[in-house]
Order: structure tokens, then C-alpha cells, then sequence
């Protein structure tokens, strides 16, 4: 046989193999070990929860989103010419201008009493990436994911009066895997529709099969070709029997987590509802079809219904 035809039969064969391989169970648990892990999500659950109620950066917190769209620049400040604008004395008349440089934003102070924070530090002009600057007590989000926006934060938000707290699945460990993942032999480029109408680029990295409610189920893993997405970052953006009734009517995401061994921590206790379940300032996949699962995944984050 020809090398190069030896070769795509040896691929092929392991790939297949790989997909015929029965999907692993639930890990088991001693008891200690299940306390453990239980006391810990339980305890993370209790930030979050802290966290959503009243940090400056919380979903609550958002006021307003402006998408750059056709445009490279946008301008903040409290004059009605700005394309964003607050009525807010810690802002000057034209306090900062935003444009888009590549995957970076370069952030210039206009009036001349203006500036804003870096990192803490105090600037005039600065060159930054997907991240967030300071005006005053406001947060200002460098939103890219290809699609720039400028998203503000207060601090004071009237959402935060809306607060209810979150809901989630009672703790349930035969939602927790230790897989393989079936890498993709050729990684392709896919796209992943978002909330806001946008076609995001994202990479199909490989599939992770699975045993939930006695049925075999096969989930597509992706990585977001955007800028501030790790090489090595990847997320599994699914639906379920609970989405729409018990959970959020989008769907939830997952983070695998890698381990020593080469296989991945699969653990649906953890997954959580998009940033567009409590505000509509954000930009949200949207699961892939083939991330439409027949069955329910009873673990991790139920709708709390702050979006309607």
C-alpha cells in the first residue's frame, strides 16, 4: 500500500474506533469525596449569587451597549452628540474615543480634564485589547469577538433592583464525566450564530461522546476564533429536554477541563446560562444543532427568569 493511502486507513480506523468506543459513566464517588465536591460547588454557587447582586461588573450592571457596526470609532460622553452618552457629571461633554485597531482598541481622552483608568492607572491614551477601562465609576467593556461594542457598567444600575437571586439543579454527580475527547481529524472552521444576528467563526474541535439518561448523546466542542480565546480554550454550547422549561430557552455552556491524563472533567453540575439570560446588552452563542440533545440534564443552572 502506498504511504500516503496506509496513513488515511490508519487515521480512519483510529477515528472510527474512537466513535465506537462505548461512552464512558459517571465518575464514581467515595462519599467524602462527594461531600467534598458538594460543599465546594455550593460554595462557588453562593458567589455567584453575591456576585450577580451587586458587583460592578454584574449582568445587573449593565446600562447600555453600542455596537460599532460599519463604524471604526465611537465616542462617549455626556454631550447628545456622542454615540454613547450619560448624563452623568463624572463624565466630561466628549470624554473618550474608542477605535477599533485590529483584534486591539486604541482609547483617546478628548476634553482636556478627562482621562481613564487602565488597570487602575490613570491615562490620556492608550492602546488595550478585549478588556475593560474605567470612567469614572462607570466600567467600560472592549467587547470584540469580531463583532466590537462598547458595553457600560454602573455600579448604581436600577437593575440591581431587580434581583431575585439564581436557581439551580440540586447537586448530582451521575452528571459528571471523565471523556476523551474524539479530536476532529481535520479541525474545521464552522460558524456559530449568536443573539445579536451575528454569524460568529469558531473551530469544531472534536466531539465528546457520553452516556445521559440511558442514552448515548454526542457533543460538539468548539473554540471561538475571536480575539482573547485561548488556543487550547474550548466550550460545548448545548441544549437539552429542560431548555426553555427548567432551564434558559438559549441554552447553557460548558468549560472542559483538561486533565494530566489527556482526557477532560466533564461536570454539568457546573454549567451555567449565557450572560443573555439576565441582560440584553450581551452577545451570545446560540448551540449548534447539533448540540440539540433529546434528553434532560437535570444539573447546573435553571432560568431564573430575568430575561423575558
Amino acid at each position: 500500500m502506498r504511504p500516503l493511502l496506509a496513513a488515511s486507513a490508519l487515521l480512519l480506523f483510529v477515528v472510527t474506533r474512537a466513535a465506537l468506543a462505548a461512552p464512558p459513566p459517571p465518575v464514581r464517588l467515595a462519599p467524602a469525596e462527594a461531600d467534598s465536591l458538594t460543599r465546594a460547588v455550593l460554595a462557588d454557587r453562593a458567589e455567584t449569587e453575591k456576585w450577580l447582586k451587586g458587583a460592578a461588573t454584574s449582568y445587573l450592571a449593565t446600562v447600555q451597549r453600542e455596537d460599532f457596526g460599519e463604524r471604526t470609532t465611537l465616542t462617549l460622553g455626556r454631550d447628545s452628540h456622542n454615540d454613547v452618552r450619560l448624563d452623568d457629571p463624572e463624565w466630561q461633554a466628549h470624554h473618550v474615543q474608542v477605535t477599533v485597531r485590529g483584534d486591539s482598541f486604541q482609547v483617546k481622552a478628548l476634553d482636556p480634564h478627562a482621562f481613564f483608568t487602565v488597570k487602575g492607572d490613570s491615562v490620556r491614551n492608550a492602546i488595550v485589547g478585549p478588556s475593560s477601562i474605567g470612567v469614572g465609576r462607570f466600567t467600560v467593556r472592549l467587547s470584540h469577538q469580531r463583532y466590537p461594542a462598547i458595553i457600560v457598567f454602573d455600579p448604581k444600575s436600577p437593575r440591581f433592583a431587580e434581583y431575585k437571586g439564581m436557581k439551580w439543579f440540586p447537586v448530582n454527580f451521575k452528571y459528571r464525566f471523565i471523556a476523551p475527547l474524539t479530536a476532529n481529524p481535520k479541525p474545521d472552521t464552522t460558524i456559530i450564530m449568536s443573539t445579536r444576528g451575528n454569524a460568529r467563526r469558531a473551530v469544531r474541535v472534536g466531539w465528546f461522546s457520553l452516556k445521559l439518561g440511558g442514552r448515548s448523546v454526542r457533543l460538539e466542542a468548539h473554540r471561538l476564533l475571536e480575539p482573547g480565546v485561548g488556543e487550547n480554550d474550548m466550550s460545548l454550547f448545548f441544549q437539552d429536554a429542560t431548555t426553555a422549561h427548567e432551564s434558559y430557552s438559549v441554552g447553557r455552556y460548558l468549560e472542559p477541563v483538561k486533565l494530566a491524563d489527556g482526557r477532560y472533567l466533564l461536570d454539568f453540575n457546573n454549567c451555567y446560562s449565557p450572560a443573555c439570560a439576565y441582560s440584553p446588552h450581551y452577545n451570545c452563542p446560540i448551540p449548534s444543532r447539533a448540540n440539540h440533545l433529546g434528553v434532560p440534564i437535570r444539573a447546573g443552572e435553571m432560568d431564573s427568569h430575568y430575561s423575558h
